[in-house]
């Protein structure tokens, strides 16, 4: 299991489900995450941290 830390960006959302890309990674494919992981806070554009099997606002 890879308990490192990583930044994201949420790209888009649709419904409950939002759309991340990995920040740094020039080719990185969009990861779909149910929105009730995710701070309620988010919007398209909000940067985020993930680490230890949990998201944050950055």
């Amino acid at each position: 299991m890879d308990l490192s830390s990583r930044n994201y960006v949420v790209h888009r959302i649709d419904g409950d489900y939002a759309f991340l890309l990995e920040e740094g990674v020039a080719d990185a494919e969009e990861k779909c995450v149910a929105r009730a992981f995710l701070p309620a806070e988010i919007a398209e554009g909000s940067r985020l941290l993930y680490e230890c099997l949990q998201y944050e606002m950055l």
